[in-house]
C-alpha cells in the first residue's frame, strides 16, 4: 500500500464511516459530509470509498435499493439485508467460525476471503407489519 497524501475530506469520510454501524452508502456519509466541507464531491466520495476497499480499511456489503453499501468493520462477519426498509445488520453466529476451513475441505481449495450475507426482514419490520409491504 502506498503512503497517501493526507486529506481532511479523506479522513473525515473514513472517520463517519468507522463512526456507524448502519453500512452506509456513498450518499449517506456524503449527506452527512456536506455540511462540514461545502465543497466535497460525491465523487470524492465513491473515490475514497473505492480506496479504503482496495486498501483494506471498509468492504462493500453489497447493493440495497441500487446503492452500494460499505462497512468499516473488516473482521470476519456476515451481513443480513432486510428487503423491506435496507437496514444492514452485522451477523456475528458462532455458528460461522471455521467456516472458511469447511469450504477448504470441501473443495480443495483455498479461501482467500469471503462474502456471505442473508436477505430476510429484519425483526423491525415483523413487529411493524412491514414483512408483506413493499421491498426496497
Amino acid at each position: 500500500m502506498e503512503a497517501r497524501k493526507f486529506s481532511k475530506k479523506r479522513a473525515a469520510i473514513l472517520e463517519a464511516l468507522r463512526s456507524t454501524q448502519e453500512h452506509p452508502s456513498a450518499e449517506m456519509l456524503y449527506a452527512r459530509l456536506k455540511c462540514e466541507f461545502p465543497d466535497l464531491s460525491l465523487g470524492t466520495v465513491y473515490r475514497n470509498l473505492a480506496m479504503f476497499v482496495a486498501d483494506g480499511d471498509a468492504v462493500s456489503v453489497g447493493t440495497v435499493a441500487g446503492q452500494e453499501r460499505y462497512d468499516a468493520d473488516t473482521a470476519p462477519h456476515a451481513h443480513f439485508i432486510c428487503a423491506c426498509c435496507g437496514r444492514v445488520l452485522d451477523v456475528c453466529s458462532p455458528s460461522l467460525d471455521g467456516i472458511d476451513r469447511r469450504v477448504e475441505e470441501e473443495t480443495g481449495g483455498v479461501v482467500l476471503s469471503r462474502s456471505l450475507s442473508f436477505t430476510g426482514t429484519c425483526a423491525a419490520c415483523l413487529a411493524s407489519g412491514r414483512a408483506n409491504g413493499d421491498a426496497v
